[in-house]
């Protein structure tokens, strides 16, 4: 949305349909919009590892940006800062682990792209908030995108990732690529498998396969 009023103004529409718990605007002001035991509409059709329709099992967060159509912004350090100490808050009351903390893209790829490539995904896991992976140093050897095509999807299965097809690569595939991407190779968003998009895979899914 354009502003922090318009995006108040939708989120509590009841033409849109559209709601979430908290809203954190570019000074850093953090708005409760809904009881944390009430659902909000944020999340809409959605799947991750065994939940699906994750309005039902989650607290949405939403950060006022204009987004992708309207010139996304880079998230001020305000916001983010603010957004630190809500999900430390969070964390320590639902008892929500990292892994649990993920963007629009990750549940609804098919969909969404938010938070998008300029969400601070690695400097908040270095703060406890969401997952990362080490330092990554290429294998010396020959990378074959399609052969090793079917053990990426099973890694991103571990995940978490679902929406796509594990017999058929289509349009669905690339899209789940893409949002892996926006969140752990955010200069990086073709929707191809390279070497270290797969070894990044490798270690998510053994260390956060539960």
């Amino acid at each position: 949305m354009q502003s922090k009023r318009a995006s108040i103004e939708r989120l509590t529409s009841k033409k849109h349909q559209v709601s979430t718990h908290y809203l954190i605007d570019r000074a850093g002001k953090t708005i409760k919009m809904i009881d944390e035991k009430k659902i909000a509409w944020h999340a809409g059709k959605s799947k991750w590892k065994n939940f699906k329709n994750l309005n039902n099992n989650s607290i949405g967060i939403e950060l006022v940006n204009k987004g992708h159509r309207l010139g996304y912004q880079k998230f001020s350090k305000k916001q983010i800062d603010q957004l630190v100490k809500l999900c430390r808050l969070l964390q320590k009351k639902f008892k929500i682990p990292k892994s649990c903390i993920l963007g629009h893209s990750d549940i609804a790829p098919l969909r969404k792209i938010d938070p998008g490539e300029k969400f601070p995904w690695f400097d908040l896991s270095k703060k406890g908030i969401g997952i990362w992976y080490p330092s990554i140093k290429k294998n010396l050897i020959t990378f074959d995108e399609k052969k090793n095509r079917k053990n990426f999807f099973k890694n991103l299965t571990k995940i978490g990732y679902r929406y796509f097809s594990d017999k058929k690569f289509s349009s669905r595939n690339i899209k789940v690529i893409k949002a892996f991407q926006r969140r752990f190779l955010q200069n990086q968003i073709d929707g191809k498998i390279d070497q270290k998009a797969y070894i990044i895979s490798q270690f998510l899914a053994k260390k956060f396969n539960n």
